[in-house]
């Protein structure tokens, strides 16, 4: 994968930093909340400027001298960043004038050597122009004025000089063998712990808290010589339980990366075993035409338990789940983990299969054959023509005499014929029926 210039977004809370990027995205893609410390984990966005890319990284409000674990994680984060980067944005607030905190963080950052951009953020009109004022006393040159929220004042100054050394890219088409990964769950099955033990460092911050990860996280890596791009999502609770603002944005940011992804790894207190709220994320990975892994995690807790039996129990408890691929993994002990990334490919790979319009029509012809439908009210289902008419997911048109003749029981049948003859472990089917007269039919 092409390495992008990578740009670090820090300051002190509420400086508007989410904000920023959201203005530079052109959408609202990091949360943004009045209530400090909304942002915790570093955040990879890719963006873009008068055809000249670059990646964004989103961080947590710094607080310097705080023996909180969370601040002292969220400030361990956004070092992480500054040491990735190669230009960091410092964003101060205009309006509420030079803090202490100002001073110690760009204490800080002046000794990464790295190119250093302070960013006077809240300048909404010109008026205002003078509040930068006081921002030359940390030494780090002249303050470039913007007004995140409004999108006024000198965003577009501000990002050609963080382009100012990149050359326009010609349009490539995405690296089709780069598989995404999406790692879903509810709160507290391990996700984060399973991100930094494929990652081999602490890209996400991994505590007890139940909704410690409130944004998606994207990260890239290679196994095998492949792509892999991880996508590690905030918990996903119950409706009735999720607090409407950040938390019900982040859950909405997780169902998105689920739409996104090629593969979905839902993982599953081993310990806790299958649970309603489970089946219901399930449910929406396979709603949305995503690839599915069940993982269930802290398998080194389970004492004689055997993986088959295990997955008996879910064939009967979540009998739509029989399609997925289930493994047993550890991110503790880094048990089987790497099976993510080679049943992640095998998963991709049949979620994009075609199959040969002739061997399709066979299979659908035979299997109608073998097991005839029965007829309502002495009318038959016909089955005239197969075809399937697009990949991710494998998505079949059916052409029959009367579509209201089509029982969900025949429709099931189809669908296991269609898994028996072509594979498409991992992956939903779709499977419509539109009608076709045919001479003689009436």
């Amino acid at each position: 994968m092409k390495k992008s210039k990578i740009v670090a977004v820090v300051g002190r809370p509420n400086v508007g930093k989410s904000t920023l990027i959201n203005r530079i995205l052109g959408e609202r893609r990091s949360i943004v909340d009045d209530m400090p410390g909304v942002t915790r984990d570093r955040v990879y966005f890719d963006a873009s400027w008068q055809g000249k890319e670059f990646v964004l990284i989103d961080t947590g409000g710094i607080v310097t001298n705080d023996e909180d674990e969370f601040v002292n994680n969220i400030f361990n984060q956004a070092k992480l960043a500054v040491d990735e980067a190669d230009t960091i944005l410092f964003i101060v607030d205009a309006k509420a004038g030079l803090s202490p905190y100002d001073t110690d963080i760009a204490n800080i950052l002046r000794q990464s050597g790295k190119e250093l951009i302070l960013v006077a953020n809240k300048v909404d009109s010109m008026s205002e122009i003078g509040n930068t004022a006081d921002f030359y006393a940390l030494g780090l040159g002249e303050p470039q004025a913007v007004s995140a929220l409004h999108g006024s004042g000198g965003v577009g100054d501000l990002l050609d000089l963080i382009t100012k050394d990149l050359e326009r890219k010609k349009d490539d088409d995405e690296d089709e063998n780069t598989v995404k990964i999406a790692i879903v769950g509810k709160p507290n099955a391990g996700k984060s712990s399973i991100l930094n033990n494929l990652l081999n460092e602490n890209r996400a911050i991994v505590s007890p808290v139940s909704g410690t990860t409130r944004d998606s996280i994207n990260s890239e890596v290679v196994y095998n010589d492949r792509a892999f791009v991880l996508v590690d999502t905030a918990g996903i609770r119950k409706k009735s339980k999720v607090d409407y603002g950040v938390e019900a944005f982040a859950v909405d940011r997780a169902i998105r990366a689920i739409r996104e992804a090629d593969v979905a790894l839902l993982v599953i207190d081993a310990v806790e075993g299958l649970t309603d709220q489970d089946k219901k994320i399930a449910q929406t990975i396979e709603e949305a035409g995503c690839g599915l892994i069940v993982a269930f995690n802290k398998w080194d807790l389970i004492k004689n338990v055997q993986t088959h039996k295990l997955e008996k129990q879910i064939e009967d408890e979540a009998p739509f789940l029989n399609y997925a691929k289930k493994i047993f993994i550890s991110a503790k002990t880094g048990q089987r983990l790497h099976q993510i990334f080679d049943v992640a490919v095998e998963v991709a790979e049949q979620r994009a299969k075609r199959v040969q319009t002739g061997l399709l029509n066979k299979v659908i012809n035979e299997a109608a054959a073998l097991n005839p439908p029965i007829s309502i009210k002495g009318k038959l289902l016909k089955i005239y023509y197969s075809t399937q008419v697009k990949a991710k997911p494998p998505t079949f048109i059916l052409f029959v005499n009367n579509k209201d003749l089509v029982k969900d029981s025949y429709k099931r049948y189809l669908l296991k014929k269609l898994r028996e003859a072509f594979g498409f472990f991992g992956t939903p089917i779709r499977i419509s029926f539109r009608e076709r007269k045919e001479k003689g039919d009436k």
